[in-house]
């Protein structure tokens, strides 16, 4: 057997150097990529003013990321139009891991409602996780709505045709289309005044400018517990955790009315795919604090489990669910 010169195993040792330096470089930007994130504030971007149902799970959230990261998540509330203008701003977001958006089924809803949209939801986006999901509930204010029960909420209206009213987070929103399947199912007729977002319709259905809203539970919660609105009947099959004294739709005489208003996170396409998968593992984490897991009890839902593709594949199904809704219920655009 013939062995190297010295020279030869020099040469060859360098080699041999070189060729590791080259492979560990060539895995060090991905690794370092996911282990660094994030190294500067991230901004989730909320689509609806202050106040309503996705902000009451976006602040807890964002305060339990910024402490798990030790960077600071940041909401950007950018509200209007059913909250499409906030997606399409969060769409054409720069995708380095420093955009996430929040939305909700309300962006479902949207291609149905709106014959134009500047983003697509299934396409402009990568789904990150469901962050909740709680039933809609049908809130009155008591001053207006003397009723304590659907079946009373029921006989005013149909004596009233037309004289009370429904506020909304906006056209196309969950509260609308809760509201067009309500007035559908039972025969009555409500006349619909669209708001800004969630927390505008509340604050004016508790100071008396409209009767009533079918709003997600998490956002009317509060004022449900300090007697500011009354709740009737939440629109599922049972009832909602945290919520025990609140009839549910089967119980109220409507089994057939069930809706939910959930929310999601989102990155802009073309975000790296190390980030994604750590964001994921961050919201994980979030989700299974007991802190997160009271809020989310007492906001009357309990923690999801829905990530990535799985994610995507319930959101397509939303998609087509609401587009039956809208086509049967005959919503349109006030």
């Amino acid at each position: 057997m013939t062995h190297p010169s010295p020279a030869r195993r020099r040469l060859l040792g360098a080699c041999a150097a070189t060729a590791l330096g080259s492979a560990v470089l060539g895995v060090a930007p991905a690794a370092f990529a996911q282990n660094a994130w994030p190294t500067r504030p991230v901004v989730i971007v909320v689509p609806f003013p202050a106040g309503g149902g996705t902000d009451a799970f976006a602040r807890p959230l964002t305060a339990v990321l910024t402490k798990q990261t030790g960077k600071q998540f940041i909401i950007d509330n950018k509200g209007g139009a059913g909250g499409t203008v906030g997606a399409t701003i969060a769409s054409k977001a720069q995708p380095d891991g420093y955009t996430f958006f929040m939305g909700a089924v309300h962006h479902a809803i949207a291609p149905a409602m709106y014959p134009k949209l500047d983003y697509r939801l299934e396409e402009d986006f990568i789904p990150v996780g469901l962050i909740s999901s709680v039933p809609q509930v049908i809130v009155v204010n008591p001053t207006r709505v003397h009723a304590t029960d659907v079946k009373g909420l029921l006989e005013q209206l149909r004596a009233n045709p037309g004289k009370l009213n429904y506020g909304s987070a906006g056209n196309g929103t969950s509260h609308h289309l809760a509201g067009e399947l309500f007035k559908l199912q039972t025969k009555t007729f409500i006349t619909h005044i669209p708001y800004r977002g969630a927390g505008p319709a509340l604050q004016d259905l508790m100071a008396g400018q409209v009767d009533l809203m079918f709003d997600g539970l998490g956002s009317s919660a509060a004022h449900i517990r300090g007697g500011r609105i009354k709740a009737l009947a939440v629109a599922s099959a049972k009832r909602a955790p945290g919520f025990p004294d609140i009839p549910s739709a089967v119980e109220a005489g409507i089994p057939n009315y069930q809706v939910a208003t959930w929310y999601g996170l989102w990155a802009p396409k073309g975000t790296p795919k190390e980030i994604i998968a750590a964001m994921q593992a961050e919201l994980r984490k979030a989700l299974a604090t007991e802190e997160l897991r009271n809020i989310w009890t007492g906001l009357g839902t309990d923690t999801p489990s829905l990530y990535g593709d799985a994610f995507g594949k319930f959101v397509h199904g939303e998609v087509v669910r609401w587009a039956e809704v809208v086509k049967s219920s005959g919503a349109k655009l006030d």
